[in-house]
C-alpha cells in the first residue's frame, strides 16, 4: 500500500481544496483560509471578497448519512422559524444546505461573534433555562426518524468493549474491567428506573464551547450530535461545583425552563448516569479516531500509562456518584 493510499481522508483537505469547494457554491475567495478548533470534523474560516467571510464544515466521510446530516439541518431551520437563537447552514438557490466537491460533504454557516458563558453565574442560567425551555417545546413536536438515540448500548457497552479489547494497558486491564462491570451495571439500573422518560430532540453536546455569548444574547451553535434524548441531556453540563452549588444552579435554569416548557424533576437521577456515559464514550472516540493525524497531535497525553490511571480513577469517582442522592429541587 502506497503513502497516498495510507493517508487520512482529511489530508485531501488542502486551502486550495476548502476554496475551491466554498467557490462551488458560487462564493469568491478572498485566499484567507483558518482552522478552527474542531476535530470530529473540519472547520475552517474562510474570507469572502466583497462579504463577512463564511464557516465552512467539511463533515468526517463515513460518520452521518445524508439524511442525518439534512435532520440536523431541518432542526436548526425549524427552531430559527421560531426565532430560537440557533446558527443554522446557509441555504442555496435551489434549497440545498448540504453540498458536496470532489469526495467531500459539507455545509457553509454566516459567521458569529461571541465568547464562552460563566455558567458560573446564575442570572446566565436563567437565561439558558429560558431558552433551552423554548427549545425543547420544539423539539418534543416530533422525534427525529434518521438520527440515533443516546443509549447505553452505543455509549457505554460498546466504549467499553473497544477501550478493553483494543486499549487498555496490562497493569490496568483487571481493575479496567471490573470497575466498567460495576458502573454500567449501575448506569443501566439507572437508566431501567428511568425507563418511561420521554426522550426529545436534542443539541445532545450542549457544553459552553457550543454555546455564543454575547451581552444578555445567547447562540447555539454545532448541532452535529444533535440526537433523542433525555431532556436534561440538554442541561447537565451546565452544572459545576458542590453539591449546594450544583443545586442553586439546576434551580435557576429550571426556573427559566418552565416558564416555556414542563421539566420533569425526575430526569435529575439520569445526571450521574448521562455524565458516566460521556466519559466512557469520549474515552472510546479518542481511540476510534486515533488513526487521524490531528488527534495524536492535539491530545498526545491520551494512550499513556498516567491517561489510563487517571481514568480509573474518573471511573471510580462515577461509580461513587451514582450511589449518591441525586440532586434535588428547592
Amino acid at each position: 500500500m502506497n503513502d497516498q493510499q495510507n493517508q487520512h481522508p482529511f489530508a485531501a483537505l488542502t486551502p486550495g481544496t476548502i476554496m475551491d469547494a466554498v467557490e462551488s457554491c458560487g462564493f469568491i475567495c478572498d485566499c484567507r483560509t483558518f482552522p478552527l478548533n474542531s476535530y470530529e470534523n473540519r472547520v475552517y474560516q474562510v474570507g469572502i471578497e466583497s462579504g463577512a467571510p463564511l464557516i465552512a464544515k467539511f463533515y468526517r466521510p463515513g460518520r452521518w448519512s445524508d439524511s442525518q446530516i439534512l435532520e440536523e439541518h431541518q432542526f436548526c431551520f425549524e427552531l430559527e422559524e421560531h426565532e430560537l437563537p440557533v446558527v443554522s447552514p446557509i441555504i442555496n438557490d435551489q434549497n440545498n444546505s448540504l453540498f458536496s466537491y470532489g469526495e467531500f460533504r459539507f455545509a457553509l454557516y454566516p459567521r458569529q461573534g461571541g465568547h464562552a458563558p460563566e455558567f458560573d453565574n446564575l442570572d446566565n442560567l436563567l437565561i439558558m433555562g429560558r431558552t433551552l425551555g423554548r427549545m425543547h417545546a420544539i423539539a418534543a413536536t416530533r422525534d427525529f426518524v434518521h438520527r440515533p438515540r443516546l443509549d447505553s448500548t452505543s455509549f457505554g457497552h460498546a466504549s467499553v468493549a473497544l477501550i478493553s479489547e483494543k486499549f487498555m494497558i496490562p497493569e490496568y486491564q483487571a481493575n479496567y474491567d471490573a470497575l466498567t462491570h460495576d458502573l454500567l451495571q449501575a448506569i443501566d439500573e439507572r437508566l431501567a428506573d428511568a425507563g418511561d422518560t420521554p426522550l426529545i430532540r436534542t443539541h445532545g453536546d450542549c457544553h459552553a464551547g457550543n454555546i455564543l455569548w454575547t451581552g444578555k444574547t445567547l447562540l447555539f451553535v454545532d448541532f452535529d450530535d444533535s440526537r433523542m434524548a433525555p431532556a436534561i441531556q440538554d442541561i447537565w453540563m451546565m452544572l459545576s461545583g458542590d453539591r449546594p452549588r450544583q443545586m442553586a444552579q439546576i434551580a435557576e435554569i429550571v426556573e427559566g425552563y418552565n416558564e416555556f416548557y414542563d421539566f420533569r424533576p425526575r430526569e435529575l437521577r439520569l445526571i450521574e448516569a448521562l455524565r458516566s456515559l460521556r466519559i466512557l464514550h469520549y474515552c472510546a472516540w479518542l481511540a476510534r479516531r486515533w488513526d487521524d493525524p490531528a488527534f495524536p497531535h492535539h491530545f498526545p497525553w491520551f494512550n499513556t500509562v498516567r491517561y489510563w490511571g487517571e481514568h480509573i480513577l474518573q471511573l471510580r469517582e462515577q461509580i461513587a456518584a451514582l450511589q449518591e442522592p441525586p440532586l434535588e429541587l428547592s
